[in-house]
């Protein structure tokens, strides 16, 4: 008896990627004028929604924040007031300068020979960078350096727990083998595949789902669907 290929497939990957990129086209994420603007917006994105960094750039913006050699001038109580907007500003304030301290030491203060080493080793770099985990050094890599590294989120992990492509809770690096080992390597794609998650996942993929309309729904499993279904019926009933 043939055995079942092991979900999922990268055709089932494929065909997710078609249906939100049908539905989204592509969605020109991750916004940012300059490879540095990328980094902060990584760094400061952590435990926070996007518009609060929005709110936090348009302020360091003017104050020319924005530089290497602005963040380098800039002192701790200064640089923690313009990004309060992002939340837990003063714990990001010191991982920006562990960036900057990164990138003098190691770089000699340009991004454009940052951009130079080899994925592996500057990816390890970044991780050894305080404050620096592995979702916003692949963000870094990927946005800023063009690298072919699949990023991995919160909504990642629970769009694929709930369409059974992985088992709930698990880890980082196997959720990015999952992708990267069914997709091309292909930064483009990678970019827009991370975008059209993050989209699922603010507007479907929710603690509560909302599976009904969701673009995804019809590659749910029968008992994840039936149970999605159930959640979404018993929140509107809490609702009224």
């Amino acid at each position: 008896m043939p055995t079942r290929p092991e979900r999922p497939t990268a055709a089932d990957l494929r065909r997710a990627y078609r249906i939100l990129r049908t539905r989204n086209g592509d969605l020109g994420w991750w916004p940012g004028r300059t490879r540095l603007e990328v980094v902060v917006g990584a760094i400061l994105t952590q435990n926070t929604a996007w518009i609060n960094v929005e709110r936090a750039i348009a302020v360091m913006r003017p104050a020319r924040l924005l530089t290497v050699r602005g963040l380098r001038r800039a002192r701790r109580p200064g640089l923690e007031r313009a990004i309060r907007a992002s939340g837990y500003f003063r714990q990001k304030a010191r991982k920006l300068k562990a960036f900057l301290a990164l990138l003098d030491g190691e770089f000699g203060g340009r991004l454009s020979r940052m951009g130079q080493a080899p994925t592996a080793r500057l990816r390890e770099r970044l991780l050894a960078t305080w404050g620096i985990g592995p979702e916003t050094a692949d963000s870094i890599l990927l946005y800023a350096f063009d690298r072919p590294v699949f990023v991995v989120d919160a909504y990642t992990q629970r769009i694929a727990a709930r369409h059974g492509w992985a088992p709930a809770g698990a880890s980082y690096l196997s959720l990015q083998s999952l992708f990267s080992e069914r997709l091309p390597r292909s930064v483009p794609l990678y970019k827009d595949y991370h975008a059209q998650l993050v989209w699922v996942g603010k507007h479907h993929c929710r603690r509560v789902p909302r599976c009904a309309t969701c673009p995804l729904r019809r590659l749910l499993p029968q008992d994840a669907a039936a149970r999605s279904s159930s959640m979404t019926a018993g929140s509107g009933a809490r609702s009224r």
